[in-house]
């Protein structure tokens, strides 16, 4: 049929979300929940796709000064924290890291004055999850 373009990208993706999510011992509605996030925010998809192609992040959007880059490496500080372990241990699942900074920054796109607030000044240890 004419007309008709296909694009897998997408669908790779979301089987490279699955994958992660393995991986990250994460649950099927907590990915889909990310999925529909990435989605809706094309910048993201991008982010996230570039992520899945090279294990780093691109780094292309900002939200305030914070960068894809910047959440990772917080969540590995609040991993570390919750963990009591000081430094980052190979231990640490750095998927699972990779796609809760994927989660925040689509929160942080969402509210972006509170969580600049919870990453600033932190959220205090009674919250810590």
């Amino acid at each position: 049929m004419p007309g008709i373009v296909y694009d897998a990208r997408k669908i790779k993706a979301y089987e490279g979300l699955l994958t992660l999510g393995v991986y990250a011992d994460r649950e099927e509605s907590w990915l889909n929940t990310l999925w529909e996030g990435l989605v809706r925010e094309e910048e993201m998809m991008e982010e996230f796709m570039f992520y899945l192609d090279h294990h780093t992040f691109l780094d292309a959007y900002k939200c305030g000064n914070f960068s894809m880059t910047d959440l990772y490496v917080w969540q590995i500080n609040r991993y570390n924290l919750i963990g009591d372990t000081g430094k980052n241990t190979s231990v640490c699942n750095k998927e699972e890291m990779a796609l809760k900074a994927f989660w925040a920054m689509l929160e942080m796109r969402r509210d972006p004055e509170a969580y600049v607030k919870r990453i600033t000044l932190g959220q205090g240890m009674d919250q810590l999850q």
